[in-house]
């Protein structure tokens, strides 16, 4: 097997070989073949001087790297990526090493991409659908993805995330049901700039109330002017008055996604995401009112300090 970066296979080595041997002139080795004469004559030296074997692949891993991260700083990265479960952006300041750095470290030791991740254990779940195609809008505004996250509701004293599902199985029919929490979000484009809510469902009333907040809120963060609003086809975004009426008020256009693509609507689906393994389950929750309490807090963590990767490892304020 050949290298990645290598102009010619073993077979084109031989081949190299066979014709000098026949008497063929090295520049027209090279030029038969779409190489250099100084390739031909790196492999008509190898050969003479090993043989067979001098014609073998090797491997371009320099002989020694004085620059090279030590196993300390590197088990460093490790630990501190089991730990803190984060991404490489955010480990790099944790640990005092670049994020690209990181990044390589944790590859070259095959640790899993935290998309792959259960965000509770760390385990390997699942492997994440990607699109070729990414796309960003030029101006603040210009753009928002909107959309709802389902969550069950947390009992007083803990639920099984506390307690284990053990303890949850001589409730599973009881009368009292917990219920659902419903976090409605939104998130610019262009900045990241985003915005939630919990709420008690997700009608149509609800929306359109939510989408004049957030806007009111993107407002006080610079962004004076919301021209498109995206939204996944549910009944209360494409057929509540309401939520025609508040868009018509916000002079903002209603943009729907395909039906069943949902990476169309990526970027608020990632904050889904990013909002239920940094907030909802990071840590176990007493009740559901201290999980509620936590929201705020961490929206203005994730506007202003968390970095992105997408931004250059900046924050959303950054950009505005």
């Amino acid at each position: 097997m050949s290298h990645g970066s290598a102009r010619l296979t073993v077979h084109g080595r031989r081949l190299i070989v066979q014709r000098h041997q026949d008497g063929w002139k090295q520049a027209h080795i090279a030029a038969a073949m779409g190489v250099s004469r100084k390739c031909v004559k790196t492999w008509i030296d190898r050969y003479a001087a090993e043989g067979e074997a001098g014609l073998v692949t090797r491997s371009s891993r320099p002989h020694t790297m004085p620059t090279k991260t030590s196993d300390e700083v590197e088990q460093l990265v490790l630990a501190a990526r089991a730990e803190h479960r984060d991404g490489q952006d955010v480990l790099g300041p944790k640990v005092g090493v670049p994020p690209r750095t990181v990044g390589r470290i944790l590859r070259r030791h095959g640790v899993p991409y935290l998309r792959e991740c259960d965000p509770m254990t760390g385990e390997v779940i699942r492997s994440s659908k990607q699109t070729a195609q990414r796309y960003e809008r030029e101006r603040p505004g210009e753009l928002v993805h909107m959309d709802v996250k389902k969550l069950g509701k947390i009992p007083d004293g803990g639920g099984w995330r506390t307690h284990g599902r053990a303890a949850t199985v001589a409730h599973r029919h009881k009368k009292v049901k917990v219920g659902y929490d419903y976090v409605h979000s939104m998130v610019d484009d262009h900045s990241r700039l985003a915005y939630s809510e919990i709420l008690p469902d997700e009608k149509g009333t609800t929306c359109a109330a939510f989408l004049r907040r957030a806007a009111a809120y993107f407002a006080d963060k610079g962004i004076s002017r919301i021209e498109r609003v995206m939204t996944d086809n549910a009944f209360a975004y494409r057929h509540s008055a309401d939520m025609k009426r508040a868009c018509a008020d916000l002079d903002a256009k209603q943009v729907f996604i395909k039906p069943h693509c949902p990476w169309q609507n990526g970027k608020v689906e990632r904050l889904n995401r990013t909002l239920t393994t940094e907030w909802a389950y990071r840590r176990n929750f007493a009740s559901n009112t201290d999980r509620a309490a936590a929201l705020a807090p961490w929206i203005e963590h994730y506007n202003t300090c968390r970095r992105h990767s997408s931004l250059g490892g900046k924050a959303p304020v950054s950009r505005l």
